[in-house]
């Protein structure tokens, strides 16, 4: 059972070449097919993996992987269609922390990536098991597995021993690891979409003769849009349909297609995609909807045996507009424009109107795929495509769930750093969750978590459709501003009051224009106009006055954009001047992004072409301008700031907190909130500080606990405890400032007077120092992973509910953002007068929550409240924390959904 929970008992992954493996534990019926593999090898290899050339090795090497489950001892196989290709073990003595690896490929599959991944997830596994070195003896001629030891991404070191080569290898897992890991499934994942987004043939099941079937209207889509391939149509009832060859199975086509589309009744979805598994063919696109849960599951199983990549099922279809392929398999109504937009969906609403806006736009689209209930390829399937194609620079996601957010947000931060990566915040409210989980029969995630997702990946989140076109808008066409200071000038006061609003609104500032700036646009303005910001230029200023001002405007070093607000005005029309022009018709380097806004505009958002090249977005309403200006910002100080750092801790015993962890939940098998004691014990493991405590069970023990803890001024405070109590002062369990040894006793027969029958104890504390009470905890999101939260303490706190959130790890810049973001943050600084608190005190604490959140799958939650913040240092001053048992999943662990 164990190997289960911490291995799983079958994962599918992807090898170099993008074909799928199964990873799973090694059985005993695996015994004939694990002597083969050995059997099979060349001499050579036998050589090179034991030494000697033996064919007795192949027997003995099965007989201890197959024998009875032993303390120390795990393998792992890798099988693919059913046939063993690789195998690896480690084995540690009865103590110590390091064991011994080994590793066989099967002949003929060498350098694609067997050996390099069972490593990986015996890495994994063995961590979970607490073995932290592994150790392996090659013959120095061996290079490929001392290749595979050096290009893992961990510390390896090397002793030479004659002819013999002795490894060590450290199972840290840092970035160096986590980076290595990443890039081996971009280049496999990039590898196993090819047939799906770059199929060189593509077949159509259920294409009916007649028109109003889905698979015939996607059929139709893909000879009407040019597609480059081998086409053809699968219909027992017709031997062309649309003009397109048809054939009466999969099987009899003339050759293999890459990539199937099934648009077939559900009850005939999986039967489907067996017959195209068997065939041979990669990628499958299920447009069908209405799966039942059997259905879905064969579905699946029917992908995952034959290594098929799959989109949907439920979807609109996908789309490649390369013009050397013009794939468009979808039922949308008309084609998408080819252009650099990278477009992913979960609703084929939101899909359709992705791809008109972009269309219209004239940013077009260089991919589309619309993921449907998202059984495979996910989001991070398509940033992974995207980064690797050289046709994206944008990429627009609208995912109403998440499969493996922690995997998905450190591929989120890198592909950033190259292209805006843009999504649509879907269902922030009750309402919005209970759609999205009726819709894509996947649990709803909470808006806070999502949210922090966002903002630590660096994606730009807009709240609707409109607005990720609008945002997308600017992006594609404008450079990105330097800081958030924004220049408004218009030709109507009213037009510039409005944007004015919309630019604070959206956080932007508005300086005031420098004397220097006001006398350089007074030079070029028609007399009366108003220089600040916004400048009136009146509605008598010309195409040439309005285009100076707005260039002298750009060169200055004070501002980071500049919005022009225009309205029609019978003077420009008497005169000829079209004032637009004054921004699109003059050409030249522009370092900094201007917006142009027109009130009388039809469409929310539109692309003017410019003299010279490019365009300037122009948006009939100016918060649409301005929220989109507001995103550039952000998007800017993001790649502005490096990459965050992860700080080395001291005095952190994971081993001992594991240990304590497991002590508490084989106690207490369904889990619970720890008792004072353990929870001080946990708390400790990590450094984490703790106002001096005592415990106590009768009025004697409470009086030598007070003169334990007690401070110089002699006062102390007493808290009553007992099983689920979790909210001590709104129970009145808690008593203040007790002086003596009378107001001691008293305190305990008032709570256990008052608590009869409930009461186990009472904590003792000295009374604390003066200083600003805080909160900070951690939520297991079963989902998102550990959600770290940070606010305004005390009494107040969820009825003020002034709290910042970030995902752990937490890196240095995550911290500081936690500690700057809630409305309290001023008081942190010394605002009041009362100076700064301990903020690097501070900063180690949510570092140490962070870390004991991330080490231990068991925590449910955990709440400190308060924390006292003082010049002085930071302390915990009451803390609860909740256990479940729960097994360690490494969400980097390179696995298929």
């Amino acid at each position: 059972m164990k190997d289960e929970l911490l291995s799983g008992p079958r994962t599918h992954a992807l090898l170099a070449d993008g074909t799928t493996v199964c990873i799973r534990p090694v059985t005993s019926s695996d015994h004939e097919q694990l002597q083969g593999l050995y059997e099979e090898m060349s001499p050579e290899n036998l050589r090179l993996r034991f030494f000697a050339a033996s064919r007795r090795s192949a027997e003995m090497a099965a007989d201890r992987a197959c024998a009875a489950p032993r303390p120390g001892y795990r393998a792992l196989l890798a099988e693919r269609a059913g046939q063993v290709i690789g195998l690896a073990e480690y084995e540690r003595g009865d103590t110590g922390t390091e064991a011994e690896i080994s590793i066989a490929v099967a002949d003929g599959l060498h350098h694609r990536g067997v050996g390099t991944l069972l490593v990986e997830h015996l890495v994994s596994a063995a961590r979970a098991d607490g073995v932290t070195s592994f150790t392996a003896d090659a013959l120095s001629e061996n290079q490929e597995v001392l290749r595979l030891f050096a290009d893992l991404g961990l510390r390896t070191a090397r002793r030479f021993e004659g002819p013999e080569v002795r490894c060590t290898i450290a199972l840290d897992e840092d970035d160096a690891y986590l980076t290595a890991v990443e890039e081996r499934g971009r280049a496999a994942d990039v590898e196993s979409l090819r047939p799906l987004l770059r199929p060189a043939a593509v077949a159509v099941v259920g294409a009916g003769r007649k028109p109003g079937s889905v698979g015939r209207a996607i059929l139709h889509q893909l000879k009407a849009g040019g597609y480059t391939g081998r086409l053809w149509a699968v219909n027992p009832a017709a031997t062309s349909i649309l003009g397109v060859p048809s054939c009466s199975s999969v099987s009899a086509l003339p050759r293999t297609p890459d990539l199937v589309v099934v648009a077939v009744p559900a009850a005939g979805v999986a039967a489907t995609a067996e017959e195209c598994g068997k065939a041979g063919v990669r990628a499958l696109l299920v447009v069908t909807a209405g799966l039942d849960a059997e259905q879905a599951q064969a579905l699946r199983t029917a992908c995952r045996t034959y290594g098929m990549r799959m989109v949907g099922p439920n979807c609109l279809g996908i789309s490649n507009t390369d013009p050397q392929l013009a794939l468009d398999a979808t039922f949308a109504a008309n084609h998408p424009r080819p252009g650099t937009a990278g477009v992913a969906v979960q609703s084929g609403g939101v899909g359709i109107a992705l791809l008109d806006g972009l269309s219209r736009l004239g940013i077009g689209v260089s991919s589309f795929v619309s993921l449907g209930d998202k059984y495979d390829v996910s989001g991070n399937d398509m940033l992974q495509w995207w980064e690797s194609d050289t046709r994206t620079d944008l990429a627009l996601l609208h995912l109403e769930s998440f499969g493996n957010p922690r995997a998905f947000s450190r591929t989120a931060r890198r592909v950033t750093r190259r292209m805006p990566v843009l999504t649509v915040d879907a269902g922030r409210t009750d309402a919005g969750r209970r759609a999205a989980a009726s819709h894509t029969a996947a649990a709803a995630t909470r808006t806070m978590t999502r949210q922090a997702l966002f903002t630590q990946a660096g994606i730009t989140a807009a709240h609707s459709v409109g607005e990720l076109l609008e945002t997308a808008a600017l992006l594609h066409s404008q450079p990105l501003p330097p800081g958030s200071r924004v220049a408004i000038v218009t030709n109507a006061g009213g037009a510039g009051v409005l944007s004015a609003d919309a630019c604070a609104e959206a956080g932007l500032a508005l300086p005031p224009p420098t004397a220097e700036l006001v006398d350089d646009l007074l030079a070029v303005l028609p007399e009366g106009a108003a220089i600040g910001n916004p400048v009136d230029a009146t509605a008598a200023v010309t195409e040439e006055q309005l285009g100076d001002c707005v260039d002298r405007i750009m060169r200055h070093p004070g501002v980071d954009a500049v919005l022009v607000a225009l309205v029609p005005t019978a003077v420009a029309a008497a005169t000829g001047d079209d004032l637009v022009k004054a921004v699109t018709g003059r050409s030249g380097h522009r370092p900094k992004p201007v917006v142009v806004v027109r009130l009388e505009q039809a469409l929310p958002v539109e692309l003017l072409p410019r003299a010279g090249g490019g365009t300037v977005p122009a948006y009939a309403e100016p918060q649409a301008a301005a929220r989109a200006l507001a995103h550039a910002g952000r998007r800017a100080a993001w790649l502005a700031r490096p990459a965050g750092t992860f700080p080395d801790l001291d005095g952190v015993d994971t081993a001992r907190a594991q240990a304590c962890v497991e002590a508490y939940l084989a106690a207490h098998p369904d889990g619970g909130w720890l008792d004072p004691r353990s929870c001080a014990a946990l708390l400790d493991c990590y450094g984490i500080p703790q106002l001096p405590w005592a415990w106590a069970t009768n009025e004697d023990e409470a009086v030598l606990a007070a003169d334990r803890v007690r401070g110089a001024d002699g006062r102390v405070v007493m808290k009553g405890h007992w099983p689920g109590l979790l909210h001590k002062s709104a129970q009145r369990a808690v008593h203040l400032d007790l002086r003596g040894d009378s107001q001691v006793r008293a305190a305990f027969r008032d709570l256990g007077t008052r608590f009869a029958g409930l009461l186990t104890g009472v904590v003792v504390q000295p009374l604390a120092d003066r200083g600003t009470e805080l909160f900070a905890g951690v939520v297991q999101d079963e989902v998102f992973g550990p959600l770290v939260l940070f606010g305004l303490g005390g009494t107040a706190t969820e009825i003020l509910a002034d709290h910042a959130a970030r995902l752990s790890p937490l890196t240095d810049h995550d911290v500081h953002d936690l500690i700057t973001s809630p409305r309290c943050a001023p008081l942190l600084f010394g605002a009041g007068g009362g100076g700064p608190v301990d903020l690097p005190g501070l900063e180690q604490l949510l570092h140490r929550l962070s870390r004991m959140a991330s080490d231990l799958a068991q925590l449910a939650e955990a709440d400190f409240n308060p924390v006292l913040a003082a010049p002085g240092g930071v302390t915990v001053l009451d803390a609860r924390v909740r256990l479940l048992p729960r097994r360690q999943q490494d969400p980097y662990l390179r696995r298929l959904r």
